[in-house]
């Protein structure tokens, strides 16, 4: 039998933790356990049903064909509705894309961008996939370390050593994943700052969570406060999150021409257009009524409320208070060197996190994927219920951990 060998990208990557350890709590269901996920970052809320209905009619009136590639124009013109009633950016319509998720959007972006040995500053904790896309395209991830003392939020200084002539991108997520931390306004400018004297590097913020902050300040973004960066920002955002429409695939981006016709290149060779059903029912929650968005946050802020008490109420977990987003991260530090009921020596959070669902039946994911460790990531965006019976769950875990160094 030939055996085949596989493109060295796939060497440079690796399987997403989340997925893994959620697949791995799904087979332990199949075989009878009881496990409950708080793994996966995805609403286990409706899409609104208008929005249902709204991709409902442009299926019946025959919009099931191929799609242009960087989106249709009613979509494409949603999109620039919302950055200037959100944001307060203009965009022309070549100056926005849309793709099958926000994925697409960063894919695209890193494809058409990144030669090997370009550098792309990520601050830790990150979302897993910054630093695989990156390396799947021969670039190298600088990854700059932060603190839960510092909110887990990068500072100007440390972005500033960062950065070196092979610097690319710097890739900011605000509200983080899986930290749950915003960048204030003040915060942006100072790293603003920065980087407007720093010429070559482009910015790929990723506001995905925009609409999920519980502060009272009000979201802002690179380009909004520092316009002078606008040409060289590339902001994301989509519908999945926000309006719980994780399934449907559709996110969007503003930013350069040149940078946005090289994304559509890439995608007019990846997928092609995403589906007309899909970007139908994004026109509907873009332009349809917004009154989900402060229902759904009121339903994460007493979810965090849950989440948060309850985990800083099991002794030796330490969790701080995200401003965004629906996850915790929580230091686990207290139970490294120790040994559970079962026998299993905790060496690491990657221990913790596997012990805790093989032992006790929930699904977290370990800080290590996200860069910052001994931490463990908890989401939120399950029901009460299941937030309740994993934070007991968790809480006899702990207490079962003995030995400790």
């Amino acid at each position: 039998m030939a055996t085949l060998k596989t493109a060295d990208a796939l060497d440079r990557v690796e399987a997403p933790a989340a997925i893994l350890i959620t697949e791995l709590g799904r087979k332990l269901r199949a075989e009878g356990r009881s496990v409950v996920s708080l793994s996966i970052g995805e609403p286990d809320l409706n899409t609104p049903e208008h929005v249902v209905e709204g991709a409902h009619q442009a299926a019946l009136r025959g919009e099931t064909t191929y799609s242009p590639i960087g989106g249709i124009p009613e979509l494409k013109q949603a999109v620039r509705d919302k950055f200037l009633r959100d944001n307060g950016l203009t965009y022309a319509e070549n100056e926005v894309t849309v793709s099958s998720g926000g994925k697409q959007v960063l894919n695209n972006a890193l494809f058409a961008t990144i030669n090997s040995g370009d550098e792309v500053v990520i601050p830790a904790p990150f979302w897993l996939a910054y630093s695989q896309m990156v390396r799947f395209y021969d670039g190298t991830p600088v990854v700059v370390d932060t603190t839960q003392e510092t909110g887990f939020k990068i500072t100007p200084e440390a972005l500033d050593n960062a950065i070196t002539d092979k610097t690319k991108w710097l890739i900011l997520n605000s509200p983080g994943n899986p930290s749950g931390a915003v960048y204030s306004e003040q915060e942006l400018k100072a790293l603003g700052e920065v980087l407007l004297r720093h010429p070559h590097v482009w910015i790929l913020s990723d506001d995905m969570y925009e609409h999920l902050i519980y502060t009272d300040a009000p979201f802002t973004t690179m380009a909004q406060v520092v316009p002078d960066l606008r040409d060289r920002t590339l902001t994301l955002n989509g519908v999945s999150k926000a309006y719980a429409m994780t399934g449907w695939r559709v996110g969007f981006a503003g930013g350069p021409t040149e940078l946005i016709k090289g994304m559509e290149m890439v995608q007019s060779q990846m997928t092609s257009g995403t589906s007309r059903i899909c970007q139908w029912g994004a026109v509907t929650a873009l332009n349809g009524p917004q009154d989900s968005l402060a229902d759904n946050l009121e339903i994460y802020r007493k979810r965090r409320a849950l989440t948060v008490e309850g985990l800083n109420a099991v002794d030796g977990v330490d969790c701080v208070w995200p401003d965004g987003a629906f996850y915790a991260y929580p230091s686990c530090a207290t139970f490294i060197g120790g040994t559970t009921a079962a026998g299993k020596k905790l060496m690491s959070d990657v221990d913790f996190c596997m012990a805790l669902l093989q032992e006790h039946g929930v699904t977290t994911v370990h800080g290590t994927a996200f860069g910052v460790s001994p931490h463990f990531r908890v989401s939120y965006a399950a029901s009460e219920t299941d937030i309740k019976e994993a934070i007991a769950r968790i809480a006899d875990f702990c207490q079962s951990i003995q030995h400790l160094s």
